[in-house]
């Protein structure tokens, strides 16, 4: 089951006596920047957390299920992310 951002504010709250109205409004703005960082090509360095970055996806063949016939994929940029140490320690 994946945690979503309403348990996330939720446990945020909880745990600093912050509102969740407050959280959440943080929780937002922080997502939002994260996004328009991305779109604008920078790549967001959280240290012991992890490294997000835009990666230009190569052009490629690629295959139509239900007919097996091939079909060009244009390239395209994707959101790649890299655990930092911390993560990569506490997720063995």
């Amino acid at each position: 089951m994946p945690l979503t951002k309403r348990e996330l504010v939720i446990a945020v709250s909880q745990q600093t006596g912050i509102t969740q109205v407050e959280v959440k409004r943080v929780v937002q703005q922080t997502l939002l920047y994260v996004i328009e960082s991305l779109k604008a090509g920078k790549t967001i360095e959280l240290r012991n957390f992890g490294v997000f970055k835009v990666r230009q996806r190569a052009p490629r063949r690629g295959r139509n299920p239900k007919t097996g016939q091939e079909v060009p994929v244009p390239s395209k940029r994707v959101v790649a992310f890299k655990p930092g140490l911390l993560m990569r320690l506490h997720i063995k």
